[in-house]
This record gives structure tokens, C-alpha cells and sequence, in this order.
């Protein structure tokens, strides 16, 4: 920001590309939200679930930077460290997921095998026919 504190463009330009991370983050949680409410096929929600939570790994990865620091190794001259909490934790939520996503196709699978469909609404038609029937 100029002295006198008016702004021109080119410094909201400056601010808003500054926060480019933040607004990956919205676009890709409002994608991945809108594909599981969006999708009837059940491969396409499980994308989506895995879309939401890169946004989420993200957002945890852009928080633990730190402007200026470095890894926290003692060393003379360095007085700004970055946490390293989160990034730890991404790479333990990575592996959740995909652990998470592995059983999720599995159960698509499963449920192909019995309604020899993976649409969510062909299947609840067939729900509701087996459910008229007994």
C-alpha cells in the first residue's frame, strides 16, 4: 500500500494474487462440493469427496507456511521457522484418503455386483420395487 493510503489496481491486483491459494481453495471445495451433491453416479460422488478434500489439504498447507521461515533445523542466522505440524498431518490425512477412497470403490464395486448399476437413482427405483414386492 501507498503512503496516503489510497490504493491503486495494481496493488489490489498485488493482494488478491498474494492470496491466489485461498481462492484454489474455494474453487476447488465448490467443485468437489457441487460434484457429490450434483452426481447420481456413485464413481463421480467418490471423485468428488476426493476433489473436497485436496481443497482441504491445501488450505492446511497454505495456514503452515510461514513468510520468510525455513525448516526448523538450529542453525545461526535463521530466527523465522515454519511449523511443520501440518504438513505432518497432511501426509497422515493423504494416506487416510486414500485409504478412505480405496474402500469407497470397493463398496461401488459391491454394489454394482448386486443392482448391476452404479446410479444412485436407478438404484433407489430398484429399492423401492424390491420393497413393493416383499
Amino acid at each position: 500500500m501507498r503512503m496516503g493510503g489510497d490504493m491503486t489496481n495494481w496493488d489490489t491486483f498485488t493482494d488478491l494474487l498474494g492470496l491466489v491459494n485461498y481462492w484454489v481453495v474455494i474453487v476447488l471445495m465448490m467443485a468437489g462440493f457441487y460434484t457429490v451433491i450434483a452426481q447420481h453416479n456413485l464413481i463421480k460422488k467418490v471423485v468428488g469427496l476426493n476433489i473436497f478434500q485436496v481443497a482441504v489439504f491445501v488450505f492446511y498447507i497454505s495456514m503452515g507456511k510461514v513468510s520468510g521461515g525455513s525448516a526448523p533445523i538450529l542453525k545461526d542466522g535463521i530466527e523465522t521457522y515454519s511449523n511443520p505440524l501440518p504438513h505432518v498431518l497432511i501426509l497422515t490425512a493423504i494416506v487416510v484418503g486414500i485409504a478412505t477412497t480405496a474402500l469407497a470403490l470397493a463398496l461401488v464395486v459391491r454394489i454394482h455386483h448386486s443392482f448391476e448399476t452404479i446410479e444412485e437413482d436407478e438404484i433407489q427405483v430398484i429399492e423401492h420395487d424390491e420393497e413393493e414386492i416383499a
